[in-house]
Formats: structure tokens, sequence, C-alpha cells
């Protein structure tokens, strides 16, 4: 099975004019995201085996296997208590992910840890079922699809400090990848958080007129009431708001 053109996750369509609109045909589906110890242990599992078996490839190619994972997942009734076929399925998502960034591999070359070995065959079939739960839509938009036309409302004067900030905030979004309460939120506001908690980082006295920029843009300017919440604000915060303090929150623990 092979894809056409490789997929750029910073450009998964010819126009980014549809990106907000479509963006949620992209998300794990809603009831994967009632979090429960079962859904947590077997994403945890899975995913580690998928870093294991990409930890050769480029991080963007581990992201979009991921990305496929999750997806898929979250339309199964149950996967527990059968690790091979949580092995299989990591295998042929970073198998996909491998396809659609046109990456040289061979499924053998990724099986090399001495566990169970599986047949090309057995691999494509899963791809299959993979590819039909995604309803072919394997030009996943990510967060990484939507840093363009953030930072294009961020004021700079060098070319270099542009790029500082992109390269940070996609640090962030590869990693924070690996919590499932991220799930809750759409790409673009992912996208605008990590923005924010890198120029926070990075550009604390500019900090304000970043945030105001995002948080005025009509894409994003959406109120949301949150029963729970770990911050000490005020209850009816924008939902870029709750993501961005989140992510600080994953900041300040040391996890990304």
């Amino acid at each position: 099975m092979e894809f056409e053109f490789e997929f750029d996750l910073e450009n998964p369509l010819p126009t980014s004019d549809a990106l907000f609109l479509i963006e949620t045909d992209h998300m794990p589906s809603k009831s994967f995201l009632e979090e429960t110890d079962l859904h947590v242990a077997v994403r945890r599992e899975t995913i580690s085996l998928v870093l294991h078996f990409s930890q050769n490839s480029d991080p963007f190619s581990s992201y979009l296997a991921v990305n496929y994972l999750d997806r898929f997942i979250s339309t199964q009734s149950t996967l527990e208590g059968k690790p091979w076929i949580l092995r299989l399925l990591a295998i042929s998502c970073v198998s996909l992910a491998l396809k659609m960034r046109k990456k040289e591999f061979s499924v053998t070359d990724i099986q090399n840890d001495g566990g169970i070995i599986f047949d090309s065959h057995t691999i494509e079939r899963m791809e299959l079922l993979i590819l039909g739960a995604l309803k072919w839509r394997m030009r996943s938009i990510s967060p990484f699809s939507f840093i363009h036309f953030f930072i294009s409302l961020f004021k700079f004067k060098d070319q270099p400090s542009r790029q500082a900030l992109k390269n940070r905030a996609t640090e962030i979004i590869l990693k924070a990848q690996n919590d499932i309460k991220l799930l809750e939120f759409k790409p673009s506001i992912i996208s605008a958080s990590a923005l924010l908690c890198a120029a926070h980082e990075w550009f604390p006295l500019q900090f304000s007129s970043f945030r105001n920029a995002i948080c005025s843009c009509s894409y994003v300017n959406k109120v949301m009431s949150f029963p729970f919440c770990s911050f000490p604000f005020s209850l009816s915060l924008s939902i870029l708001l709750y993501c961005f303090y989140f992510m600080v929150d994953i900041l300040s623990c040391g996890d990304i």
C-alpha cells in the first residue's frame, strides 16, 4: 500500500481556509475523551510501543503515528488483554505514518526488538482496518497545521526570533502529545496554546501583546465554563486560555 504524495504536517491541505472548519474530523471520538483508567493504560502502553518502533525515524512521523493511534482506538470498544494486538496496532500505525511521510523503511527492520514478528500481509490487513476506522483521513490536521497562521499574528522585527518561537512551540507540541487530557482540545487550540507557552518563556515582555493577538482571533475567542479547574483563575475561561494554563501546569512539572 503506497500513498502518492509526501505528507507535510504543517500543510495538510492545498489551502488553509478549511482547516478550522474540518479539524474536528481529525480528532478522537468524544466518547473516548470520557477518560477511564483502562483507556489511559491501553493508550500509554501502545504509545510506548509506537515510540519504540519509530525511534529511528523523525519526530513528526512518530507524532503522526500516535495521532492515527488515538483516532483509531477511540473507535474501538475494547483492546485490553490482547498485548499482541497492541503490538500489531503500534507497528501498523508507524508503518502508515512512514508511508505518508514517504520514508524508506521495511516492516522487518522496525520489528528488530526480538518480539513477535508480523509478516507484511498481517500488517497490511491491520492498516486497512485503521484506514477504514479513520475514513481514510490520513492527512491529519494537527496543531502543526495552524502554527503559520497564529505566528503570523505576532509582530516580529527579525526572522530568527520568529523561528525560535516556532521551534520551541513545535517542541512543546511534540512532547505534550502524550498527555491524554489534551485530546479534548482542538488542534488549533493546542497550537495557539503552545505558541503562547513558548512566547511566555522566550519573550516575556511581549507576551501580553501576543496573548491579546491570539485571543482576539475569532476562531478561538469562545468562552466555556469548567466545573473543576486546578488553576487560580475564573471558571469562565476561554477554551484557549484553559488549554494554555494546562500546558503551563505541565511545563511547571518538568514534563516538557
